[in-house]
């Protein structure tokens, strides 16, 4: 007997339906309002690991200013194209939003070895050319956060609508995130070494999809 035996085929639509069946029964009670926890339950559909419903922290109003800034048409400033890669562009586009991830430009890589710091850091530094409302997803590097947190910290660049900080890792992973928490902007950060870039597309998906009265369309 096969472990494929028994198995009858599922729609995507029904398997997304008792995937988030299944979330919310094993989450049980929880201190989130509705909002958040709509954020928090699109993180462990896109990673099965119940530890975001202890590791996620919002400021006051985090969520309401990331939907406010993607209802405006907001740019959402990516630290990897993995990222970039995840974010649902066809409701962000619907709202006349963009994404933008300069990780990969050569004069990014260039200034970052003339420097000797990350490209990641370098990226950043880029994205106060930008114009209109900023949320930053950052997913992968510490020093993309730290280093945006010490521009808005020294008003190079004006505050973000929101910093979504779930950078993954073990290096100056868990200082960044609680500097994230502590900066003056509204932030989404997963606390501790977890996250990643799949962390950081299932959060501005989340609030895409709030953005959007829940409407939903292919990438």
């Amino acid at each position: 007997m096969s472990a494929m035996d028994g198995l009858s085929y599922v729609s995507p639509v029904e398997i997304e339906k008792k995937s988030f069946e299944i979330i919310s029964e094993e989450l049980g009670e929880h201190n989130f309002n509705p909002t958040e926890e709509l954020v928090v339950k699109r993180v462990i559909h896109a990673t099965a690991d119940f530890d975001y419903a202890t590791l996620m922290s919002f400021t006051d109003h985090a969520i309401e200013a990331g939907i406010a800034a993607l209802q405006k048409g907001a740019t959402v400033v990516c630290d990897t194209t993995m990222v970039a890669a995840g974010i649902n562009k066809r409701v962000l586009e619907s709202f006349g939003g963009e994404v933008r991830c300069f990780i990969a430009d050569p004069d990014v890589a260039a200034e970052a070895r003339d420097r000797d710091v990350t490209r990641s850091a370098v990226a950043m530094e880029r994205a106060t050319s930008l114009s209109g409302p900023l949320v930053f997803a950052i997913g992968n590097a510490p020093t993309a956060l730290v280093r945006l947190i010490r521009m808005i910290e020294h008003d190079v660049i004006a505050a973000p609508a929101l910093v979504i900080g779930v950078p993954v890792g073990f290096v100056n992973v868990v200082e960044s995130k609680e500097l994230a928490i502590a900066a003056p902007v509204e932030s989404i950060v997963s606390r501790g070494r977890k996250g990643g870039s799949t962390v950081a597309a299932a959060i501005v998906n989340a609030l895409l999809y709030q953005a959007s009265g829940g409407r939903r369309e292919a990438r």
